[in-house]
């Protein structure tokens, strides 16, 4: 096998460029001396070129995995090479087992013409069939450029490294040549511009070895496959002590706070996984264990754009759920927000496209949905965050919660247009005063939602947690909500 006549000049060079070789990246990404290479397509390609593919153990957890080779002809997709490449992750495919791929390589090779480009096209289709059955992870590390870029693109998770992870369809030499600008390589495709930017990159790590350690730590929260039980437990179910859990909120509902706090309050102690976490800041997403059961959590977050919605947000939020629902995940929505970013740069983005998008994963979604409102709900987000209507299995609020269409401010702007127009100087004040008041103790709360039955109960913070996993046990045993016969629906992508 290859790993055993690796060239220690190949090494060498590799560490030139600041970068692992193939055979080190192995070593820190599987179990000590669990990686076994296979290569299912030997027969019909002997002759090496290029790539590693294999399996071994995350966690004790059985992994199939590829990974680009740069010291053989630059990592190149030769034709030869994306059949490997196809032969282990149909191997995967069949064993209901997660991949993961290393890439690092410089695109389709030239040399082969043509066939280099349908090998491209023989893995895309793989990886689109794939989706849904075991989970894909892509691991940038090196650079990947022109169509080759959207293998990785067709997967789960994109990890970047700094420094090191280079993803572009159009190269800089290209762009500057044909616009007449001088942008650098890392200007286009570096890490920070996907986890940021773009949204391409799920994660983003400043070394290969925090980047590996991470790919692990996600393996070891994922289910290996779509057809597993709907929620695994682990671990026994320690209560925690959550009665400071109040204090995290702020007195004044119009402060801004960290909803990391919260989540990370209400999960098991091994932590919060959060993906995309530089990227549409005012959603948060991830991953964590609640009683040792995998939950994927959505939360809006105040500290941006008041936990506003906007298309990025719309997009994250959307495609994460849309994921946890492939694999049975269950899904906690944690609701603050006032409502949509009022800009007209989100109307010319489409902002009623992006929203549905999100509306559409949550209302196909059958896997177990828990929605809890911590204080304010307004308008669309009361529906696009997870609520009953849209098929949640248990919608809860907190105390002193506020479910409206909109701040009292707009409210009462609208409604009481004509009579405040009758107004002038302090007659206009004393009455905005009034109306904002009456308005405010009418609607400002959860009594309508409640007592109309359009959210489940009222609930203490401090119980939250207790609540949530005992809705976990209960729901885990009754059979999903069947969708209607039809070929797919067809989401506003």
């Amino acid at each position: 096998m290859y790993l055993e006549k690796v060239n220690p000049y190949s090494i060498v060079k590799q560490h030139s460029r600041n970068k692992l070789h193939i055979s080190e990246r192995i070593r820190m990404l599987f179990d000590r001396n669990s990686f076994t290479e296979y290569y299912p397509a030997a027969e019909r390609y002997p002759e090496y070129d290029g790539v590693i593919t294999g399996y071994g153990t995350i966690f004790g957890q059985k992994v199939y995995f590829y990974g680009q080779d740069f010291t053989y002809m630059g990592g190149t997709f030769g034709y030869q090479h994306s059949q490997q490449i196809i032969a282990i992750l149909r191997a995967a495919i069949e064993d209901r087992k997660p991949i993961i791929g290393i890439y690092d390589g410089g695109g389709a090779r030239i040399q082969e013409g043509a066939a280099s480009v349908a090998g491209c096209g023989e893995l895309f289709r793989l990886n689109t069939e794939a989706s849904g059955v075991i989970p894909q992870i892509a691991i940038i590390a090196g650079t990947c450029a022109g169509g080759a870029v959207y293998s990785p693109g067709l997967t789960d998770f994109i990890f970047t490294i700094d420094e090191i992870s280079n993803l572009f369809v159009t190269g800089a030499k290209v762009i500057n040549k044909v616009q007449g600008t001088d942008y650098l390589i890392e200007e286009l495709g570096g890490a920070p511009i996907h986890s940021g930017i773009s949204g391409v990159a799920h994660f983003r790590e400043p070394d290969e070895r925090s980047c590996y350690e991470k790919v692990r730590k996600l393996i070891d929260m994922l289910p290996p496959c779509y057809s597993e039980a709907r929620i695994f437990q682990r671990t026994a179910y320690h209560e925690k002590d959550n009665s400071d859990i109040r204090t995290f909120l702020p007195k004044n509902k119009q402060d801004v706070y960290d909803v990391r706090t919260i989540i990370c309050e209400l999960l098991d102690d091994s932590g919060f996984l959060e993906v995309h976490k530089e990227f549409a800041k005012n959603i948060v997403v991830g991953f964590g264990t609640l009683g040792g059961i995998t939950v994927g959590v959505v939360a809006n977050q105040t500290l941006y754009h008041n936990g506003s919605i906007d298309c990025d947000a719309a997009d994250k939020a959307a495609r994460f759920v849309q994921y946890c629902d492939c694999y049975n995940i269950p899904i906690l929505t944690l609701a603050d927000s006032t409502g949509f970013v009022m800009e007209a740069e989100q109307e010319y983005k489409g902002l009623i496209r992006h929203g549905a998008k999100m509306i559409h994963a949550y209302g196909n979604a059958t896997t177990i949905r828990l929605t809890v409102i911590l204080r304010k709900a307004y308008g669309g987000p009361y529906i696009f965050m997870g609520c009953k209507q849209l098929g949640a299995d248990r919608h809860y609020v907190w105390p002193e919660a506020e479910v409206a269409v909109m701040k009292a401010e707009g409210a009462v702007a609208v409604i009481s247009h004509g009579q405040l127009a009758k107004l002038e100087g302090v007659d206009r004040e004393t009455y905005l005063k009034e109306q904002l008041e009456a308005y405010q103790k009418r609607y400002m709360n959860s009594d309508m939602v409640l007592n109309r039955h359009f959210v489940d109960e009222e609930i203490r913070p401090e119980d939250t947690g207790k609540i949530l996993y005992q809705d976990l046990l209960r729901l885990s045993g009754m059979p999903e909500n069947k969708r209607l016969s039809k070929k797919h629906s067809n989401p506003p992508v």
